[in-house]
Order: structure tokens, then sequence, then C-alpha cells
């Protein structure tokens, strides 16, 4: 893995890295998200109970699914920082976490509006709920840790052991629903062996939580590359570079 991970060591290696992969990203991101919310928003059909309400799946279950998604890569990329001592990685993590915050925010507020009509109240200290408002808070004391110390090098550190000491909370929420009795519905899209979502309302969810995924990446990779430059801004490369920009 050393050898996969030390060219991108380089900081230079990495913008390189990032401006490579950002076109392909954010392409994803804009097709999938239109193709996505026109198909789950005004072509699939309307659920027998909860009739056009339930189209708010369309958004809160992508945004949950890569809230968690977001969670594991910058706790990989602390683990990475840590034993390989490797400083873009590091960097990764602080990257990722406002833009995982972000969606985490996203999935407990539009979870909060469809509660409101199914449930009778906008929020509950439900099991799931409530460990994914731990996640909130566990990408807000990464960020806020970070900006704790003047020295980057010990921020850096306490926040990766943060984000790797927060991965015990994902099995809470993701099997919080069998654990605990919960008013939050149990798990649909990983049920491949019964029908638990109709196609025309699972493929419509499919490409949404793709087009979310592009957007994850899409900005984490420009806050990494901001991060670098951010970072590495007194060598000679991002000179050379801002002189020819």
């Amino acid at each position: 893995m050393w050898k996969w991970l030390h060219p991108y060591a380089k900081a230079d290696r990495a913008y390189q890295l990032c401006n490579t992969l950002l076109p392909y990203f954010a392409v994803l991101t804009v097709v999938c998200m239109i193709v996505g919310w026109v198909w789950g928003l005004a072509y699939a059909p309307a659920d027998y109970q909860q009739k056009d309400s339930y189209r708010i799946i369309f958004i809160h279950v992508p945004s949950a699914i890569l809230s968690m998604g977001a969670y594991s890569s910058m706790a990989i990329a602390a683990v990475i920082a840590l034993v390989w001592q490797l400083r873009n990685a590091e960097l990764a993590v602080i990257a990722i976490a406002p833009v995982g915050a972000c969606v985490t925010a996203i999935a407990l507020i539009t979870g909060a509006a469809w509660g409101k009509p199914m449930w009778g109240a906008w929020w509950v200290w439900d099991a799931r709920l409530t460990s994914e408002l731990i996640l909130l808070f566990l990408y807000l004391g990464v960020l806020s840790l970070y900006h704790a110390f003047e020295d980057k090098k010990s921020a850096g550190r306490a926040a990766c052991i943060l984000a790797i000491v927060g991965v015990i909370n994902l099995p809470i929420i993701h099997f919080s629903v069998e654990w605990w009795n919960t008013l939050h519905q149990g798990a649909t899209i990983t049920k491949f062996d019964t029908k638990a979502i109709d196609p025309s309302m699972f493929w419509p969810l499919m490409v949404n939580i793709v087009a979310f995924a592009g957007f994850v990446g899409t900005v984490t990779l420009i806050r990494l590359k901001n991060e670098i430059l951010q970072r590495e801004k007194h060598r000679p490369w991002v000179r050379q570079m801002l002189e020819r920009g």
C-alpha cells in the first residue's frame, strides 16, 4: 500500500490528482442529480400509503447513506495519516469533515420534515435519529479540535484520533433499528432478497445516491486543493502555478 501512497505524499502530486479527478466527479454529480431528481420527484409513482410525501426519500436516504460513507472515508484517511505519517491524508480528513457535516445536517433536516407528517412530531429521541445527531457532533468535533491547536501537526493528529474513535458510532447508526424498538423504519434498499421497494422507486433512488456520492467527492476535492495550497503557499511550485495562472 505504501508504494501506491508514496507518490501522493508530495503535495504537488496530490494537487495534480485532485485536478485530474475533479471534472469527472463534477460531471457525474450534475448528470446524476438532474436525472435522479427529475426521475424521482416527477416520474416515480406515488406511494400507496404516503402518497407524494414519500418523495423526500430521494434526498433523505442518499444524504443519510453518504453521511456515514463520508465519515468512513475520513476515518480511513485518518488511519493513513497516523500510520504512514502522510500529511496530505491529514488534510483530507479536514477537507471531508465539513462536507460530511453538511450532508449529515441535510439527512437530519429532511428526516425531520418526513417525520412530521408520518410520526406527528419533528423530532423524537429515536435511536437512529439520536445516533445520526451524534455523527453530526463528531464531524463538528473533528473540525473544532483541529482549529483549537496553533500547532497544525498536533491539531491534525488530534483530529485524526477523534475521527477514528468516532467510527464506533457507524454500526450503531446502521443497526439501531434492529437492536432497539424504534420509530424509524428498517432497512429497505439493502434487502435484496425481498421486494422491499418497487423498482420504479429503487432505481431513481440509486441514481440519487450516486449523485450525492459525486457531490461529496467533488466538494471534498475542491476543499482538499484549497487545504494543500494553504499549507504549501510558500513552496516554489505554488508560486510558479500562481504566476502561470
